[in-house]
């Protein structure tokens, strides 16, 4: 990374969010999106014994990086691998790979409070005493757990009151032995019919200026912003793509439960939800058949094994299109990227007569300037 360069790595304590240091980091990626980790990797030099010292502090598992361009945070996650290198020079570097704070919920299972194997022990949604919960509720209870539950779980990831739109009302029981990852959880509720979206966004505190790990909620979608971000080509457009691939998509959709067998000497088999058919594509559009399946093994409900088919039918109908623009990054590009509309306006020999289309940003990665090249961020969009 260049010496002028507008980014600063802060590397701090995971538990406390306490400063460590700031220090240099070279060959910058980073990424973030919605549903799913995000990551960061680079290069932190060493060229002698005092800086050695000052990098040593950075510990697997407990050092958060926090990616800072100008007084704005891009990117915030925890510090989960690293590789110390000595070139034939003599040249020593340290390799650090993160992950957003998301990823914690995937490191965590959910246990009985106390160490001893507890069979009776039960997280249930709605609890005792409550007549139902809301998704949103539930995956609330979820961090709530994992950062309360147990000594040395929390890392400040707080968290908003959002409700579905309308209400989604889920019942969840997870038992103490089932070793679920809480990440795990979250996704398989997010994955069912009319679910939701999550993320965890960083940002400082406009008034404290403390800075704050936010759990992100949206009921079907994440909405970032009430205007649009206008991105021209010629222009902020640098490059774009979108493939289109019918490989990843279908027509139809069978979801897959937990093998139930009353009688011992049968064959067990899985549950098997209704086929979901895209009809209006078959029957009207004259498209063929292509047959997507999914495996819930947890799940011994078919009502619910029908939810996940026709969500996943919904969300890989036809072929599955993820357009990417590339644009360069300058001071009219916000930071809170993840969640906003984009009006895409592009001009050139495919698009003769204009592409003026809307489409939300669903994942970000971010190449911070060095050797002579600008700041660009590559977009990945879905229809708005």
């Amino acid at each position: 990374m260049t010496v002028n360069t507008p980014y600063r790595a802060i590397f701090c304590d995971l538990r406390t969010d306490r400063t460590i240091d700031i220090l240099p980091l070279r060959d910058v990626t980073v990424d973030d999106y919605i549903g799913k980790p995000g990551s960061l990797s680079g290069t932190v030099p060493v060229p002698d014994a005092a800086m050695a010292v000052r990098v040593r502090r950075i510990e697997e598992g407990r050092t958060s990086v926090y990616l800072q361009r100008g007084d704005d945070l891009w990117w915030g996650g925890i510090v989960w691998t690293s590789t110390l290198q000595s070139d034939d020079h003599g040249v020593i570097t340290l390799g650090i790979q993160a992950a957003t704070f998301e990823s914690y919920a995937g490191r965590r299972m959910i246990r009985a409070p106390k160490p001893e194997y507890d069979p009776t022990y039960r997280l249930s949604f709605p609890p005792a005493g409550q007549a139902h919960s809301d998704q949103l509720e539930i995956v609330r209870g979820l961090w709530a757990d994992l950062q309360t539950s147990l000594p040395g779980g929390d890392i400040g990831v707080t968290y908003g009151s959002e409700v579905s739109q309308p209400p989604q009302y889920r019942t969840v029981t997870y038992r103490d032995g089932d070793e679920t990852v809480y990440l795990d959880a979250i996704d398989a509720l997010a994955a069912m019919e009319n679910g939701f979206e999550h993320y965890i966004s960083v940002y400082t505190d406009p008034t404290t200026r403390a800075r704050v790990r936010r759990l992100r909620l949206g009921s079907p979608k994440i909405k970032t912003g009430f205007t649009d971000l206008v991105l021209d080509r010629p222009g902020s457009i640098l490059a774009y793509s979108f493939p289109r691939d019918a490989t990843r998509g279908g027509t139809t959709a069978r979801a897959r439960g937990a093998s139930v067998n009353a009688n011992q000497a049968s064959e067990s088999r899985p549950l098997a939800s209704t086929v979901a058919s895209a009809d209006n594509l078959i029957g009207q559009a004259g498209y063929p058949r292509i047959d997507l399946s999914s495996d819930h093994n947890d799940i011994t409900d078919t009502a619910t094994l029908d939810a996940f088919a026709r969500a996943e039918l919904a969300a890989a109908t036809g072929a599955v299109v993820i357009p990417e623009l590339t644009i360069r990054l300058d001071d009219l590009v916000p930071t809170a990227l993840l969640g906003r509309t984009a009006r895409v306006r592009i001009t050139d020999e495919w698009w003769s007569e204009g592409l003026d289309a809307r489409y939300r940003i669903v994942g970000v990665k971010v190449d911070p300037a060095q050797r002579g090249r600008p700041d660009t961020a590559d977009l990945y969009l879905e229809e708005a």
